[in-house]
């Protein structure tokens, strides 16, 4: 019997020079999301609109690379597989095995905007608000990498776009025995990513918002979060993971990202920015 639905067989590789070695869409996805991130930044920076000096920006990604790599590895460990970084804590070296987490990465980027706000003498919640703005971006960049490697697939489904993705199955398993399951890496890329983008990116040139500092980084945090817990009903549970009071993982830390937003944006209401001074010599 044939199936009716598309077979992911896309290569995750742009070239392969071994088996396993090669230049893969992964990491093309982190190093073109830092690359439009840093352009996207430098060109608020020009402008008045985030008041740093342009020449500055290098040092502010060089933080947020650290940031996204070391927390997200390490967050993956310790929210994910705890047990694995407690018994073989080697394998958070082995980067090349995969795992990553957006909620650790988050922590990371922010220890990152931290250092980099301290350094150049500005309010920590203006510089977060500028790279908020552009981090979905790399979000979304993220996600579609994650469906050109065939994983993190959804849940089981009929609907007509449903995708057979072969190594939801065990090794060897006929086709027409693999159920097709909902691409939610593409329902992630389209919420999380690329939605999320472009509405912060009209809140950050369009409005007033930057003038309280921390309004859109709360805002980011409650629609990242509420688009997480939406993405996470089609997307299958990690295997091994267990629910959390009912919820996966993804959608129970969101919660807390909500709650962080709320106080955030109240902390907003009462903060404010000084005129531009010297910010592009």
């Amino acid at each position: 019997m044939e199936t009716t639905h598309w077979v992911h067989d896309l290569d995750p590789f742009l070239v392969r020079f071994t088996e396993n070695f090669g230049i893969r869409y992964y990491g093309l996805a982190y190093v073109l999301g830092f690359a439009l991130g840093a352009w996207l930044l430098y060109r608020a920076a020009s402008r008045g609109r985030l008041r740093v000096p342009p020449g500055s920006i290098a040092d502010l990604m060089n933080g947020l690379v650290i940031g996204v790599v070391v927390g997200g590895r390490l967050g993956y460990f310790l929210l994910y597989e705890p047990a694995t970084l407690l018994h073989d804590p080697v394998q958070l070296l082995r980067v090349w095995n995969g795992g990553m987490a957006s909620h650790g990465g988050f922590v990371g980027v922010a220890l990152g905007m931290w250092w980099y706000a301290r350094r150049m003498q500005r309010p920590f919640l203006h510089v977060a608000d500028a790279v908020v703005a552009v981090a979905p971006l790399g979000l979304g960049l993220g996600r579609i990498a994650n469906f050109i490697k065939g994983e993190l697939w959804g849940k089981t489904s009929e609907v007509g776009w449903a995708v057979i993705f072969p190594d939801s199955a065990p090794a060897g398993t006929p086709l027409n025995l693999i159920p097709p399951r909902h691409p939610s890496q593409l329902y992630e890329a389209a919420l999380e990513g690329f939605l999320l983008f472009a509405f912060l990116q009209w809140r950050f040139w369009r409005t007033n918002a930057v003038e309280r500092p921390g309004r859109l980084a709360g805002e980011f945090l409650i629609l990242y979060a509420i688009a997480r817990i939406i993405c996470e009903q089609f997307r299958e549970p990690d295997a091994g993971v267990s629910l959390l009071f009912g919820l996966s993982r993804g959608a129970f830390y969101s919660l807390f990202l909500i709650i962080a937003g709320i106080i955030v944006i109240l902390q907003a209401r009462t903060a404010s920015i000084e005129s531009p001074t010297s910010a592009g010599q």
